[in-house]
């Protein structure tokens, strides 16, 4: 029975330790960590949005985003498949407005949630997206990092996206990335969640 104790006194205590540990290693990385996550942001929008000077975030109220969220469903895109989380303004030199990028959360990726940055200029033209978190199948989903497929979107003024898979012949549609329709669809949805949340925005605030 002694001997019990004791070793429960000893896994306690080692469980403690280790406890400790990892959070004195969280804290000691916390600034590193949050100093890289800025940089990663800072380099998405400038991705996006290479004119612009610089960048200023929105005040994504709960009104403001039911108003969104309400109006991107209308036009197809349901809040559980994509969505807005985040808006910027892109300003110019003299801080002018040039356009907004938006932070999309595509939720049904085959790795779960994709979230990429989406920049749109002030007369709807869609300049691209920059991916800052996806966790797709290498050689299939992860293509839509590459060129091949994010430049289809580039430079594009649409009213919404399509993909298809025996070529695209209309200037809303997108080749399909091969063997990975599940990422395709949510880069799509996604794409077009950006879009229709400038749609709203032009018309509200315009």
């Amino acid at each position: 029975m002694k001997e019990i104790i004791m070793n429960t006194v000893k896994i306690v205590a080692i469980t403690l330790v280790a406890g400790l540990c990892l959070a004195l290693i969280y804290e000691v990385t916390a600034e590193p960590r949050a100093e890289q996550e800025a940089k990663a942001r800072q380099e998405a929008l400038e991705a996006v949005f290479e004119e612009a000077s610089g960048f200023e975030e929105v005040e994504y109220t709960e009104e403001l985003k039911a108003g969104v969220t309400a109006y991107v469903e209308g036009m197809g895109v349901e809040s559980s498949v994509a969505e807005v989380v985040e808006i910027t303004y892109a300003l110019g030199s003299s801080g002018d407005f040039l356009g907004y990028v938006f932070t999309v959360d595509a939720y049904k990726g085959y790795g779960g949630t994709i979230e990429f940055m989406v920049g749109i200029q002030t007369d709807g033209t869609v300049n691209g997206y920059s991916i800052t978190d996806i966790d797709e199948t290498v050689g299939l989903g992860m293509n839509a990092q590459e060129e091949e497929f994010a430049g289809q979107f580039a430079g594009k003024n649409v009213e919404y996206f399509t993909f298809t898979k025996t070529g695209s012949t209309a200037e809303n549609e997108v080749d399909a990335i091969s063997g990975a329709t599940i990422t395709t669809t949510a880069m799509v949805n996604g794409m077009n969640a950006a879009i229709y949340t400038f749609n709203y925005l032009e018309t509200e605030e315009g």
